[in-house]
């Protein structure tokens, strides 16, 4: 006897939804057609420092909250000059997003020079204050502002300003080296006298990234490469307590363990402790004076504590974010200006996250180089909000986006918050190649 027919509801296959890559190839055509629309890089720009900058509040707020009680007997003192600054940051973004790109390079040698004349008078005794060793801060009103910060961007604006004149890129050293090489140095060598290399370095990797995007031949660029790493070496070892940090880090088993190593060993056990999910916001250990600096250089260290691998992963996520779309907006600009401009600042903040992770984890010696918009540190959680109003400008600017905001208006908050119109660049004929 013959088996019955199966009804149309028994189909196999039937009733089921679709398959799986089915829905992998759905989810990757909406992410192209999301990526492709005009807007899409000022939306990520606006989301990622959003994300970065509420983040970094709360983790100074859980990092800070002891050392804060013990010296002043407030959990939050820490916390309000940080959410103070934040506000000012948030007057910079809104700035950066306003001014049009044209005006801020008319500006940026009058802003070079004055960050300049900032960085002599910081030396003076009396107008400066030392911190942590370095004469880098003025102390206004009972906040510190640090020259060295705004000098970063005022170099990059400035940099690519006198670079992209030699448009399509500078055949030569002398084009390509005068004048950002004495202006460079002489920024170098005020920031070296303060001591500070962490922002040495910041403004190091400025340059290269300058030189890089304008093209500059590539037997300068080894050159540059080595010098800076002769460079490196030479500041390492010239005073001792760089000496000891290198010497622990390339020897951590001989290091003394609450010497020059110790730092970097109770980051160690922090990022341990905290596991795959961490223990939980604001039940980490380490902030209990275990680990000095713990809402400053080694707030990544608290992040993998309290917030786990998930947390410590969702900050990198975000970082790496900020460098596809930062690029992005460099690839997608007519303006050689803004190419140069826009890809410097996120190489600045890329690698400054990079560094100051990666002496976190233990593969870098420490250095002292915060982490961009989530560190403790008013001026540069202040200035890194100004890069992100940059950039979210220059998104603007893109071509396709300038082209939609104009015809079809630029929404309510753009008019309360007394956004101009982009301009609408042509794009100008090819002239050489672009690296």
């Amino acid at each position: 006897m013959s088996a019955p027919a199966r009804g149309p509801g028994r189909q196999r296959g039937a009733g089921r939804g679709p398959s799986r890559p089915g829905v992998l190839a759905a989810a990757r055509s909406a992410l192209h057609q999301w990526l492709e629309r005009p807007l899409t890089s000022l939306h990520l720009v606006l989301a990622v420092f959003g994300l970065l900058t509420a983040l970094g509040l709360v983790m100074v707020l859980s990092a800070s909250a002891v050392s804060a009680y013990a010296a002043g007997g407030s959990s939050y003192g820490v916390f309000f000059r940080q959410a103070v600054f934040a506000l000012v940051g948030l007057a910079l973004f809104w700035l950066g997003l306003r001014v049009p790109p044209r005006k801020l390079r008319a500006a940026s040698p009058w802003l070079l020079a004055g960050c300049l004349v900032l960085l002599v008078l910081v030396l003076v005794p009396g107008l400066g204050a030392v911190v942590n060793g370095s004469r880098s801060w003025f102390r206004v009103a009972g906040l510190s502002l640090q020259p060295s910060e705004l000098t970063k961007i005022a170099l990059a604006l400035w940099g690519a300003h006198v670079l992209v004149r030699h448009r399509p890129h500078p055949r030569t050293w002398r084009a390509a080296l005068m004048p950002l090489l004495p202006v460079s140095l002489a920024v170098l060598g005020l920031v070296l006298a303060q001591p500070d290399l962490g922002t040495t370095v910041s403004l190091m990797i400025i340059v290269f990234a300058l030189l890089w995007f304008a093209c500059a031949p590539l037997g300068l660029m080894a050159f540059i490469v080595s010098s800076g790493v002769v460079a490196a070496v030479v500041l390492g070892v010239v005073a001792t307590y760089r000496q000891s940090r290198i010497t622990a880090f390339l020897n951590p088993d001989a290091a003394d363990p609450l010497g020059p190593a110790y730092q970097a060993r109770q980051a160690l056990f922090s990022l341990a402790d905290g596991g795959l999910f961490g223990a939980g916001l604001g039940q980490g250990r380490a902030k209990w004076d275990y680990l000095p600096n713990a809402d400053n250089d080694f707030i990544f260290a608290i992040i993998g504590e309290e917030l786990g691998f998930v947390g410590a992963g969702a900050v990198i996520a975000l970082f790496a974010t900020l460098a596809y779309v930062g690029l992005r907006i460099a690839v997608r600009s007519v303006d050689p200006w803004i190419r140069v401009v826009a890809a410097t600042l996120t190489v600045w903040l890329v690698a400054q996250a990079c560094i100051n992770i990666g002496y976190v984890v233990g593969l870098l010696p420490v250095t002292g180089i915060p982490l961009p918009l989530v560190s403790s540190g008013g001026t540069s959680l202040a200035l890194a909000l100004l890069s992100g109003g940059l950039l979210a400008n220059f998104a603007r600017h893109e071509p396709e986006a300038a082209r939609v905001l104009r015809a079809h208006g630029q929404g309510r908050l753009a008019r309360l918050l007394r956004l101009p119109e982009p301009e609408v660049a042509a794009r100008p004929a090819a002239r050489g190649g672009a690296r």
